[in-house]
């Protein structure tokens, strides 16, 4: 399976909006974290790897469809400790050196030196519009504080950044920092006792005071975090923050063009203000880190490390699509965590290989403790210095301790124990009583009813359906059977060609629901309201099968019932037609649903219906006899029932000891390979507009370089356990080998895909 070690946070050329984390550090515009956006119309984003190297992987915007292929490693940039994003630029402090050091997309970078190069390390940067300033000091100091350098874009040394001391007043340059961000034409810093100065020609319309613990700054505006109360303030631009939350305590910030986001300390949830539009924001689970671009803001999910985005102008999906790699959750300290946070434990990842987040096995991270959960979970353990507090899922619920925060009716609550106790041993006995009522009723009704069902299986068994009388003519009304009366499980109906003419309107195309090369299929609705679909034979369909082969092809349809299978209901044979009768799949075809207007499929779902449509075929395989090879599984021969079950449609109805099937089963299993990527990425199997055009081409590539992840459809939301995806892409790796003899076998299939479903 999948090395999540080997899948450092890679970033493919998409515009992401990325994150960031740390407690005590603002990630956004200018602010400083393991993961940063340079904003802008060419913006970009790049990360800091959860492989252990601290390695820094780039990205860009999603321009197009096809741009979700490319992934690429921006392998020129040193390793890193932090990332800062500016206008169209990102800077980060290099991890063996502590050096400054900027790039843009297009360019290699540069390191950023005094003239004299007197001050040479730092140990925090923030990038503005058109500036940059760092606070001096190495990194791995134990002083967490220092003087501030700063550079300016120079249109007279070919736009690149240059020391400008003058960026600032004698005053700043004196005071002592430890932490800094940088807007449009200011720069704001946490004082070391905790007081903000700005600076700058821009600075003056800020009026930021107090003494604050984070900050984060938008183009125009900062908002900070208190240091006593943990609560916010915003200062500047009103029109970029707007109503900002009051009485909400918060541990990380981020800003965007418009909008800012937040950490909340109890539930580590994440709170939106400004521009936005609520319902695009992630309610469910909690985050280690935040960072935001213009629009859009993506966090580290504290479950898994996985990156959710969201826009907060309502785009879906958003207009930048992070991979789906783990990235670090946070900046690598060499300090110890102090009260209120846990050091981060790489255990968690379940990963043998990966023994460090952090390039040296002496860092560590430090993130805030939690005390609450999102909802529908409950804290069933407090946070330690190595670990943050346990959610567990409230139907897990058994003490007073998660009663209030489950939402157990104060009845519940009340009852004494023993009363709750003396009513489980009624239920328990009660229903003890009531099985075994019904296992006397069974043994006796049992064989009454398997002697009648023989009787009448004789009279109707399928194995020679098609020896039933059928006639070129009007049929008598000895031989017209209602479908309501006889069709059971196992049993095969004939009908008249009046009465299925009845049932779809004289077959008119407004009861068409689909075509093959079968020929038409059509909606029906029998005498007694039962919906069934008809498929009715095309000219060449009936010229190239005679009437022998027709009944050889019922003589299999007749005999194949399964749960995952489109079941043969009836059949006509009048008047030169050909008309099968099968069940009604109300929810369409998966091909519908992954590619055209249907309502789009979550995870949970595309899950079971992998699962399900592999049943289907291997029940053709291994159980159906003689065994069926389909031919044609794609998705549009998927079909959805009522309760959303799947069920595999228009197989072949040439068995494997035909001449010309031989090898075909592992055909199928390819098809059904393509169908799993399909489920994975939303893609169809060809499209045009990407590039390759073929799915194949284009997705094992990714997953054989242990980047499944950056194909999975960004349209339905990231379930809470994203390790099953990863799992499924395996397997559709499995069945799409190139030999037919390495290629897994469909029971193989089943067991994994079925190993997968108890994972979620």
């Amino acid at each position: 399976m999948i090395n999540q070690k080997s899948l450092p946070c890679s970033c493919h050329v998409l515009l992401l909006i990325l994150l960031s984390s740390m407690v005590i550090s603002a990630f956004g515009y200018g602010s400083l974290g393991p993961i940063a956006a340079a904003f802008g119309e060419n913006g970009f984003f790049c990360a800091i790897d959860a492989g252990g190297k601290q390695e820094i992987i780039c990205w860009e915007k999603n321009n197009n469809k096809s741009s979700s292929s490319s992934l690429a490693y921006v392998s020129t940039l040193p390793a890193m400790v932090a990332l800062s994003g500016g206008e169209e630029f990102l800077c980060g402090i290099t991890w063996n050196r502590s050096e400054p050091y900027c790039w843009t997309l297009s360019s290699s970078g540069t390191y950023l030196l005094q003239p004299s190069s007197k001050y040479s390390s730092y140990s925090k940067i923030a990038a503005g519009k058109n500036h940059v300033c760092a606070i001096r000091g190495s990194y791995y100091s134990d002083v967490d504080y220092g003087n501030v350098d700063c550079w300016e874009f120079s249109e007279s040394s070919n736009n690149v950044l240059v020391y400008n001391s003058s960026f600032f007043d004698s005053s700043v340059g004196e005071a002592v920092f430890k932490d800094i961000v940088s807007g449009d034409g200011f720069s704001c810093g946490v004082l070391k006792d905790g007081g903000v100065v700005c600076w700058g020609p821009k600075s003056g319309k800020l009026g930021v005071s107090g003494s604050v613990k984070s900050l984060a700054s938008g183009r125009g505006s900062v908002c900070g975090i208190s240091s006593k109360s943990g609560e916010l303030f915003c200062w500047g631009d009103s029109k970029e923050f707007g109503d900002f939350p009051v009485g909400i305590r918060f541990v990380a910030l981020s800003a965007g063009a418009h909008h800012f986001c937040g950490i909340r300390e109890d539930d580590h949830g994440i709170e939106c203000w400004g521009s936005i539009k609520s319902s695009t924001i992630p309610k469910d689970y909690g985050f280690t880190a935040i960072a935001s671009s213009d629009f859009t803001s993506c966090g580290v999910r504290e479950a898994d490390l996985v990156l959710d985005c969201w826009d907060v102008q309502g785009e879906s999906p958003p207009n930048y699509s992070p991979p789906l790699q783990l990235c670090s959750p946070g900046i690598c300290s060499p300090s110890s965590c102090g009260d209120g946070k846990f050091s981060f434990n790489v255990s968690i990842l379940n990963e043998a290989e990966l023994a460090n987040v952090c390039v040296q096995p002496d860092l560590k991270i430090c993130l805030p403790c939690g005390s609450n959960c999102s909802k529908g979970f409950f804290p069933s353990s407090k946070c330690s210095k190595n670990v943050d507090r346990i959610c567990s899922a409230c139907s897990l619920c058994q003490s007073k301790s998660c009663w209030d925060v489950c939402g157990v009716s104060s009845s519940s609550k009340n009852q004494p124990k023993e009363e709750r106790n003396i009513k489980m041993l009624v239920i328990i006995v009660g229903s003890c009583v009531l099985l075994l009522v019904l296992i006397l009723i069974g043994c006796c009704v049992i064989p009454l009813l398997f002697v009648s069902s023989n009787e009448e299986r004789d009279k109707t068994q399928c194995l020679s359906c098609f020896r039933k009388q059928s006639v070129e003519a009007e049929p008598s009304l000895d031989h017209e059977i209602s479908i309501s009366a006889t069709a059971t499980i196992g049993t095969a109906q004939v009908f008249r060609l009046s009465e299925l003419k009845d049932a779809t309107n004289g077959f008119k195309e407004f009861n068409e629901l689909g075509r093959g090369s079968y020929g038409f299929v059509y909606k029906a609705t029998l005498a007694d309201g039962t919906q069934v679909a008809v498929k009715r034979a095309n000219a060449a369909t009936i010229i190239r099968t005679n009437g022998r082969e027709f009944e050889a092809e019922l003589d299999v349809l007749c005999n194949i019932r399964h749960d995952h299978i489109v079941n043969l209901l009836g059949y006509c044979s009048e008047m030169g037609e050909r008309l099968l009768v099968y069940e009604l799949m109300p929810h369409g075809t998966l091909d519908d649903h992954l590619h055209g207007e249907l309502s789009p499929l979550n995870w949970n779902l595309r899950l079971k219906i992998s699962l399900q449509a592999a049943e289907g075929l291997e029940y053709l395989h291994k159980v159906a006899c003689p065994p069926i090879v389909h031919h044609n599984l794609k998705a549009s021969n998927i079909l959805l029932d009522s309760n959303w079950d799947a069920r595999v449609s228009d197989f072949g109805l040439l068995s494997v000891n035909d001449m010309d099937s031989a090898g075909s089963m592992e055909t199928d299993v390819y098809n059904f390979g393509i169908v799993l990527l399909e489920i994975l990425s939303g893609r169809k199997a060809y499209d045009s507009e990407y590039a390759p055009p073929d799915i194949v081409e284009w997705a094992l590539p990714l997953i054989r370089r242990g980047r499944a992840a950056a194909i999975f459809d960004r349209n339905a939301a990231l379930p809470r356990n994203v390790e099953p995806l990863l799992k499924l892409a395996d397997v559709a790796e499995l069945a799409l080998k190139e030999n037919p003899n390495e290629r897994a076998g469909i029971t193989d299939i089943v067991l994994w895909l079925d190993q997968i479903g108890l994972t979620l």
